[in-house]
């Protein structure tokens, strides 16, 4: 068994609950590997040995069976960007607050690695979005992807933006708004849900258009096939606008075609049968809370 382990090294809170974890992981002879800045943190709290380390860009393969994130959804989003395309399964344990992504309560760690042993989960694989901008590849280069959003949104002004937004080359219509967020079905349940998007499923085959405070009164969320293609152009009173993907935001001129589609592979996130997308629902967004049921 080979698992990699990740968190955020400020989060202090973390380590006696990653301590948890390797006393289960020792159980099962598994090798185990830090990503670097973490590993670090580890070493200086506690008098544990030293472990191999990871990167971003070195020490992963598709060999690992599991990375364990140690924080919130956060973390979960960057954690991401060192799995990229190798095809590790991600499991999160949430040492922050909500945590939707981050599905196992810290007090449980211990069951990440039993559950895992005893086949009690599934792999579920979530579809990404990727971006391409003309004149900005140096920007986004290998981290073009998104696991809940892309959005475009205004920069430096409080007047609103304009977002040309074409499907399949065809045009759909403009967004008067301060922006517009392309969510995957994982990213529903983000900032496209605060906005008054949809809940999706992971599983769905699609992708939500929804509008930051539009001034269109009746621009609503459109849920359309993620085999869609969707092209973006930007324009406003200020010269440039933002791109955010996820957590990594860059600077992009106004006027400037953004290209948004699925990308060519996914994130395997690994659902524990005792901690399944529905039930996240109704314990963490009071799914149906009613006194009645």
């Amino acid at each position: 068994m080979k698992v990699a382990i990740y968190g955020q090294t400020y989060q202090d809170n973390a380590i006696e609950y990653v301590l948890e974890l390797l006393e289960e992981l020792h159980k099962q002879s598994a090798e185990i590997y830090f990503e670097e800045e973490f590993h670090s943190l580890l070493l200086e709290k506690t008098a544990s040995k030293p472990y191999k380390t990871f990167t971003a860009t070195t020490g992963l393969d598709a060999t690992f069976q599991m990375f364990v994130s140690f924080g919130g959804d956060g973390t979960i989003l960057r954690a991401t960007t060192y799995v990229r395309d190798l095809g590790i399964p991600i499991v999160g344990v949430n040492t922050g607050r909500l945590g939707f992504l981050s599905t196992f309560k810290k007090e449980d760690v211990r069951k990440v690695v039993k559950e895992f042993v005893q086949g009690a989960y599934t792999i579920v694989e979530r579809s990404l979005l990727e971006i391409k901008a003309e004149g900005y590849e140096k920007e986004f280069q290998d981290l073009n992807f998104a696991l809940n959003e892309i959005t475009v949104s205004r920069k430096d002004t409080t007047s609103m933006i304009t977002v040309e937004t074409y499907l399949n080359n065809e045009y759909l219509t403009s967004y008067w708004a301060d922006g517009l967020i392309v969510s995957t079905p994982t990213g529903s349940t983000g900032y496209s849900l605060s906005c008054g998007g949809p809940v999706i499923v992971p599983t769905a085959k699609s992708l939500v258009l929804t509008p930051i405070a539009p001034h269109n009164l009746n621009a609503r969320p459109l849920v359309i096939s993620d085999n869609t293609v969707i092209r973006l152009k930007v324009s406003g009173r200020e010269e440039n606008h933002l791109v955010s993907l996820d957590s990594r935001i860059a600077s992009v001129e106004n006027e400037t075609e953004v290209e948004i589609r699925k990308a060519n592979f996914t994130i395997k996130m690994i659902e524990y049968t005792s901690e399944s997308f529905l039930k996240t629902l109704r314990n963490k967004l009071l799914w149906g809370e009613d006194k009645r049921n």
